[in-house]
């Protein structure tokens, strides 16, 4: 083939390209993104709203609903689904198809948002709406604690916000900080309604004064131009934000004609504290702020994890006495022990095929060929997975793994026409052209043929396509890179090295039959034996032929009832030395209660041996991570796999053992689960589904239907551990209020539904400053 003789001819261009193709390979696995399993789970972004006091039915009618009206039909948009809280909190989770760019979507929903603001209530527009693109990969978490308790978990939460946060989001390959527990500063102004009764106001007269008197002040310049007289030019300042509690308990909230005053301080006690108390955060079940570390799109989550935790070590240098930081969950040591392990078996594969191409060749020159086919075909590969945008995870290795047994039958080939050819008498050069004539049409259809198995892999739809397109694509990537270096490299390396059979053998040779070739030969005259039975086997089953094609028939219909009597599944569960446990409490519990069963639940499941650390949040619901009083969730890092060894020590075994414990906790529903075999598909294993009320027959008539698809789950045997969090019959007051009667006492009605928002539950007045912020 005229192709293949032209490298024959030119023997360095040929080792060139191939060299290139190495060197573009190793710098792609410097840059390449590591993480478990290729990017699977569809990008969204979240929107987020605060209506202090508000409760979930008014939030989803007056805010929920505007925002998804305009948000609705964005480009490239799946689905979205709306969280409303107790505490005021709306969650809007806008979901988009695999692919999309998250940065572009951010930004059209941002503009959707815009539309829909004009017809938010008020206090939604002061406090923000805000966009952000959600991650569902949460690498790892970082606690910051009081070791002796010294600072309470307000002072910690504020002291990751201000020092520390913002750090850790300047990191490369860092998607999002959040911080649970607690909550940031806020000046809290606890009114007493019997002494502003006494004094003749209302709570509306209260924010009022607040909002006149905590002002930012623009105050000028003296002697700024058009001025020319002015010898000198000053800024003018004036006490505008206040910033102390002394400041705002000095606010005058009413003057007498006697000259008398009423300042803030004579109705209400005014402290430094959180803008919310709904969520708290421990550490074996002690007061500590976690921060969750997400990772950006693409990003090498076990060189993040390195980085936080290097930078973490920098910061604690200035951390005041009594505040350390801790990590006990960080799933990417699992995932690192994953790819160590695939790369382990990677290494291993490579040294068999080594072994196996140098006993079967038994000369150093035919083996060197096929060998150096290994290197270039699979460190090339990565050169094309970063140019497709894939990642080094434990699939494309698994491809990996796979393909080098192929990568090297093409080499061999061409090596063993060569030797055929001089065994013929045709000299290393005209052997080698004469090879390539022979065999370069069936390298050709060794890779179409199999890039034809695999590629069609990559266009399966849904998520198994998603899934499993880059272990398809990288068996076909280093396929047709080992057929492109056995028409180039082999054939020039095949001329170059091999010599006649009657050729003085050069000291390498020497030295390999000295040391190994009593081996060569006793395994030659074994695999003489061997194909000369299988070959008498072959004739045996020729001449009965009913027979073999009965016994196939067999084999055929036996695999077929076994393949239906195995369970099927999308991946299979592993034990990712972590579990998820949840609390729900009676509807109404307090968050005092919660608290009291989330404490004894990690008491409980530290004494299950294989248990290591629970990080619990008390408030926190696991239907998508929204705060409930109520609910409560709990991470359980396990040991070590090397402290595990003994039975009843796996992931699920424990999960079992921690489950049968925890049934003595009557006060709530509690249930652990391992997590989902795929990191961001959910947050427990198993799956999740959404009942829709597309008749718009109201909240009763939903919670009908969701308890009775919920009755029909649990009697079908193939699903365990069915629940819903979604609650109606959650005991509630109803305010009344006499309209006309007010009406009739010249009381706005606005004036009381502000008074019973600030009384009973909160309300946004404006900003102060305090250590920069």
């Amino acid at each position: 083939m005229n192709f293949s003789r032209f490298f024959v001819d030119r023997p360095i261009f040929a080792a060139v390209l191939s060299i290139l193709i190495f060197i573009a390979g190793t710098i792609a696995i410097v840059r390449l993104p590591v993480s478990e399993y290729p990017e699977v789970v569809p990008p969204s972004v979240v929107v987020r709203a605060q209506f202090p006091g508000a409760n979930p039915k008014v939030i989803a009618e007056t805010v929920a609903a505007p925002l998804e009206e305009q948000i609705n039909g964005v480009e490239n948009m799946l689905y979205m689904s709306s969280q409303a809280t107790t505490d005021g909190a709306l969650t809007l989770t806008v979901t988009f198809k695999i692919g999309t760019d998250v940065d572009q979507a951010q930004t059209q929903v941002q503009n959707r948002v815009q539309r829909a603001l004009p017809r938010l209530p008020e206090e939604v527009r002061q406090i923000g709406v805000t966009t952000i693109k959600s991650s569902p990969n949460l690498t790892m978490v970082v606690h910051l604690l009081s070791p002796k308790g010294s600072y309470d978990d307000v002072y910690l939460r504020n002291y990751a916000t201000l020092n520390v946060k913002d750090r850790l989001a300047r990191l490369s390959g860092m998607g999002d900080v959040q911080v649970f527990g607690a909550g940031d500063y806020a000046m809290r102004i606890w009114l007493d309604p019997q002494k502003v009764a006494q004094r003749s106001l209302t709570a509306g007269d209260v924010v009022a004064a607040i909002r006149e008197q905590n002002v930012q002040v623009a105050a000028g310049v003296i002697g700024a131009p058009p001025d020319t007289k002015a010898p000198f030019q000053l800024s003018v300042n004036a006490s505008g934000r206040l910033q102390t509690e002394e400041e705002f308990g000095n606010i005058i909230v009413k003057t007498n004609a006697d000259g008398g005053i009423t300042r803030l301080r004579d109705v209400a006690r005014i402290e430094l504290g959180a803008n919310q108390y709904a969520l708290r955060s421990l550490l074996n079940n002690k007061p500590a702020i976690g921060m969750g570390i997400f990772e950006a799109p693409n990003a090498n989550a076990l060189q993040l994890s390195a980085n936080v935790r290097k930078l973490m070590a920098e910061l604690k240098k200035d951390f005041p006495a009594d505040v350390d930081f801790d990590i006990v969950y960080d799933p990417t040591q699992f995932v690192s022990a994953s790819i160590d392990a695939v790369v382990t078996t990677l290494i291993e594969a490579v040294a068999l095929v080594v072994l196996v191409v140098i006993v079967f060749l038994q000369t150093w020159r035919a083996s060197l060929i096929p060998l150096l086919a290994v290197p270039v075909s699979i460190v090339g590969t990565f050169a094309v997975l970063l140019a497709f945008g894939f990642s080094i995870n434990t699939l494309s290795l698994f491809g990996l793994v796979l393909a080098i047994g192929i990568v090297v039958d093409d080499a061999i080939v061409v090596v063993e026409n060569v030797e055929r050819n001089i065994a013929n008498g045709l000299t290393p050069r005209e052997a080698t052209i004469q090879a390539m004539k022979e065999v370069s049409g069936p390298i050709i259809a060794i890779a179409l043929v199999l890039c034809a198995v695999f590629v069609p892999i990559a266009y399966v739809a849904g998520l198994t396509g998603q899934f499993y397109k880059q272990f398809a694509l990288t068996i076909a990537i280093s396929t047709v890179i080992s057929a492109f270096n056995s028409l180039t490299l082999s054939p020039a390396l095949a001329a170059a090295l091999l010599k006649p059979h009657d050729a003085p053998k050069d000291r390498l040779s020497r030295a390999m039959d000295w040391a190994l070739g009593g081996f060569f030969k006793r395994f030659n005259r074994v695999f003489d034996r061997a194909s000369h039975r299988y070959q008498g086997g072959v004739g045996g089953t020729l001449k009965h032929k009913t027979a073999t094609m009965g016994v196939y028939l067999l084999l055929c219909v036996g695999a077929f009832f076994v393949f239906k009597a195995v369970p099927s599944g999308f991946v299979p569960a592993q034990d990712k030395q972590y579990l998820v446990g949840f609390a729900q409490l009676p509807d109404a519990a307090s968050l005092e209660r919660t608290d009291a069963v989330i404490r004894r639940m990690t008491d409980i499941a530290k004494s299950v041996p294989g248990v290591a650390n629970a990080v619990a949040f008390p408030g926190l619901s696991i239907n998508g991570f929204t705060n409930a009083p109520n609910a409560g969730i709990v991470f359980y890092t396990l040991d070590d796999f090397d402290k595990r060894k003994g039975p009843g020590l796996s992931g699920d075994e424990i999960a079992a053992a921690v489950n049968q414990r925890l049934g003595a906790i009557q006060d709530a529903f509690i249930m652990v689960f391992p997590p989902p075999a795929v990191n961001g598909l959910g947050t427990i294993g198993g799956f999740k589904l959404f009942v829709e009320d597309r008749g718009n027959v109201g909240y009763d008539e939903l919670y009908k239907a969701t308890q009775a698809l919920q009755m029909k789950a649990w009697q079908t045997p193939e699903l365990a551990g069915v629940f819903s969090s979604y609650q109606i019959n959650v005991p509630q007051l109803f305010a009344d209020v006499d309209r006309t009667k007010a009406k009739q006492l010249g009381v706005p009605l606005s004036s009381i539904f502000n008074t019973l928002q600030i009384n009973l539950g909160s309300l946004y007045t404006n900003d102060f400053n305090k250590f920069g912020r």
